[in-house]
């Protein structure tokens, strides 16, 4: 997520300097945007490279996207703008769905098409040894990340590390696979497609499948076709963008796009204002029920945070203009 520089304020010329000294500072004219773009990343660019262009296109000061998509891979990156961004992390929380291709034969460094191979064999699984592995990788399972991930090894990323010849080792860590389907099988290949709680590398189940299968495996084609409230069939493809003002119009999403997931707690005014100054808020009658939610008044979001004892308790507030 990338923060504007905060614009400082033109300096004034001392009297009799007729304007001489340090040359004013440049202002920003980037401008105040607030909501989603449920974008469909193609293949080839980074996730901060995409957003960086939607940020030029809209000429917005604050973006952010929930969930890094490889370059390799395409499909559904939200990126956020503006009080948007504070709504980042339940997005990055909701479940995600893939379709990915798997080649059998090989293991790569990466996991994916992009690393050198670093083990082959003869072996092919059929479709039926495919399936009956499938139920050992579904449900709460152990999971090592890819060697090449953003994981943090002491401070440092874990593909800075690997790229610079380190040896070190990622520990297992639990993740939930709610599916993991097979929906193609060809001799080389196989297509699959896997829903996924937060931290689940797909990479990472190729390459362990494909160790169980006897075969070893790697990814070389993804896509990602849901990210929480937001999915593939109604992603905005970004290469359209430029020259479809229409488009551009409507693929801003508002705010409470990225809290469809979560449950709204209707308040008035008053309630609005005990919020907004930090504050506990008693819920009256038949409300929520407890956990997290977001609260909304005459349909505007004022907060989000979780609901507890009675009462309703902001995590984040929103400073929304108009």
């Amino acid at each position: 997520m990338t923060d504007e520089t905060l614009e400082e304020a033109r300096p004034v010329p001392e009297r009799g300097s007729r304007g001489r000294g340090r040359a004013p500072q440049k202002r920003s004219t980037r401008v105040e945007v607030t909501g989603w773009i449920n974008l469909d990343k193609p293949v080839g660019i980074t996730s901060t490279q995409a957003v960086g262009r939607l940020k030029f296109l809209f000429n917005a000061k604050k973006a952010g996207h929930a969930g890094t998509l490889d370059p390799l891979a395409s499909g559904v990156l939200p990126v956020a703008f503006g009080e948007a961004t504070k709504t980042v992390p339940i997005v990055q929380d909701g479940a995600k769905a893939y379709r990915f291709r798997v080649r059998w034969g090989e293991e790569s460094a990466t996991d994916d098409a992009e690393g050198e191979i670093v083990a082959r064999s003869g072996t092919r699984p059929s479709p039926a040894e495919i399936e009956a592995m499938l139920p050992r990788f579904t449900g709460l399972i152990e999971q090592t990340p890819p060697t090449f991930s953003a994981i943090k090894i002491d401070g440092a990323r874990a593909y800075d590390l690997a790229r610079e010849g380190e040896t070190f080792e990622i520990a297992a860590r639990p993740i939930h696979v709610y599916r993991l389907a097979l929906m193609e099988a060809e001799a080389d290949t196989a297509i699959l497609e896997a829903e996924c709680g937060k931290g689940a590398y797909v990479r990472a189940i190729a390459r362990d499948l494909g160790r169980a299968l006897g075969c070893y495996g790697h990814v070389i084609e993804l896509r990602r076709t849901r990210v929480g409230p937001f999915c593939a069939d109604t992603g905005v493809p970004l290469d359209r963008l430029p020259d479809d003002a229409e488009l551009m119009a409507r693929a801003m999403l508002p705010l409470q796009a990225g809290l469809h997931e979560l449950p709204a707690l209707p308040v008035d005014r008053s309630g609005a204002a005990i919020l907004k100054r930090g504050q506990a808020l008693l819920v009256r009658g038949a409300a929520a029920p407890e956990g997290p939610a977001w609260a909304s008044c005459f349909g505007a979001p004022i907060a989000f945070g979780v609901i507890e004892g009675g009462y309703f308790v902001s995590t984040r507030v929103f400073n929304l203009r108009g």
